[in-house]
């Protein structure tokens, strides 16, 4: 969030700088899907050709139990020219916008800067790190869930667990599914499906508890119990396992402090929009920091930042919350049940369109 928000501030002649923690960019591929409104704002920055070409376009779903396809789902309904949501590993897409930051402002991304303490100061903002002091005329927070930034403005934001819990790894594509994403609806909890650039695929499985230090065998053991599917373990390339809470921010301005991202809003993985909602953020509010900065008021800009954004938050996270429902383990009679009811209803086009248009964040 913060290199996208950084890249929209120097297109408009702010000086920025961007303090990041970690020394080197993460190898991780972690969040992958970029729904059509996120990829329509990324084009404000100008990456995002660059990310389609490397990315893989997903054109729609299909659900399965038991081996039966249950529905079938297809964004050729969607609105506008992103008819998809394009697949890429989360570093891939950090590359890329460090990169385009670079060509906007060559120093400013500041690697290996540990942020300690915040302090607005009524006239500016004093960033203080484990190497130096920054001072700067407003700070904006995109430090993720357990936000430094958040906690020292003093805004609060809730915790809520879910019991929900999931593993997750990347691995060669043996499917035949190609660019289309599946769901394996199964009584002991979902299994999800992605296609990645380079053939490769992602498999997210629903488990009771997390699972420590997760091995390719766990994984690929538990996709062929549930689904059938032999996965190829050998040229594993990432393994993750993680539980799922929401943290939602009471507040996303605080004085001269703003938050996006993570930062504003933790919310599950489940149905990829956390990492989308970050630059939605980041694109709404950068139009008034401009503003701000040339000395226009833009009070009631921000009080609406803040209803509209944490609004959309809120929303997406009952969106996952239906997400995670849908796939939690059931009784195999109920799950019969549920799934004939399901493949009736998207069957309908009013209901295929407007799930289509919910699950891509229209």
């Amino acid at each position: 969030m913060g290199l996208y928000t950084a890249i929209l501030l120097a297109q408009s002649g702010i000086e920025v700088e961007v303090l990041e923690r970690r020394s080197v960019r993460s190898s991780h591929s972690r969040a992958i899907g970029i729904h059509p409104p996120a990829l329509a704002a990324l084009e404000q920055a100008g990456v995002a050709e660059a990310l389609i070409a490397a990315g893989v376009q997903i054109p729609g779903g299909i659900a399965r139990s038991r081996g039966r396809t249950v529905a079938e789902l297809s964004f050729a309904c969607l609105p506008g020219p992103h008819r998809y949501v394009l697949a890429i590993p989360q570093e891939q897409t950090e590359r890329i916008l460090s990169e385009r930051l670079t060509e906007l402002a060559p120093n400013a991304l500041r690697r290996g800067e540990t942020v300690e303490a915040v302090h607005d100061v009524g006239t500016g903002v004093v960033t203080v790190t484990d190497h130096r002091t920054y001072r700067s005329a407003l700070l904006i927070g995109a430090d993720g869930a357990r936000s430094t930034v958040r906690s020292a403005a003093g805004i609060r934001a809730k915790v809520r667990p879910y019991p929900d819990a999931y593993v997750m790894g990347d691995f060669p594509d043996t499917t035949g599914d190609g660019s289309t994403a599946a769901l394996y609806l199964e009584s002991d909890g979902i299994v999800e499906s992605f296609p990645l650039p380079g053939g490769v695929r992602r498999w997210v499985v629903r488990m009771p508890s997390l699972v420590e230090n997760p091995t390719a065998g766990t994984v690929a053991g538990l996709v062929a119990e549930r689904t059938g599917v032999a996965v190829d373990t050998r040229n594993n390339t990432m393994l993750s396992s993680f539980a799922v809470r929401r943290r939602i921010a009471d507040r996303f301005v605080e004085g001269r402090i703003a938050l996006v991202g993570d930062a504003a809003h933790e919310v599950s993985p489940i149905g990829g929009q956390g990492m989308n909602l970050g630059w939605l953020d980041a694109a709404q509010l950068v139009p008034l920091v401009v503003d701000s900065l040339a000395g226009t008021d833009v009070g009631l800009g921000l009080r609406r930042f803040n209803e509209e954004r944490r609004r959309a938050a809120l929303a997406a996270s009952r969106q996952a919350h239906i997400n995670m429902m849908l796939g939690r383990p059931l009784p195999s009679a109920l799950l019969t049940a549920r799934n004939r009811i399901m493949g009736r209803v998207a069957g309908l086009p009013t209901v295929h369109d407007a799930v289509a248009r919910t699950f891509t964040m229209h």
